[in-house]
């Protein structure tokens, strides 16, 4: 699946932590290799620390924003 990300979520994606960064880029592997149809509503993903808001259309993960508690 192809991955787009509005810029904001870009933004915050490259101003957490290392090790945030990292669980949010497995959040959204998940997401992506996830090959279960889905309706294209609004979805959230949740780590231990992070969390990602997004939208599939067809073969297209949008994510919308992301975020961490730390």
């Amino acid at each position: 699946m192809k991955v787009e990300l509005i810029q904001r979520a870009a933004d915050v994606l490259f101003d957490v932590p290392d090790g945030m960064h990292e669980e949010i880029i497995t959040l959204i592997t998940a997401v992506a290799g996830d090959r279960r149809p889905q309706a294209p509503e609004l979805a959230a993903a949740f780590g231990e620390w992070c969390w990602l808001v997004y939208t599939v259309q067809d073969d297209v993960v949008e994510v919308l924003d992301v975020g961490c508690a730390r």
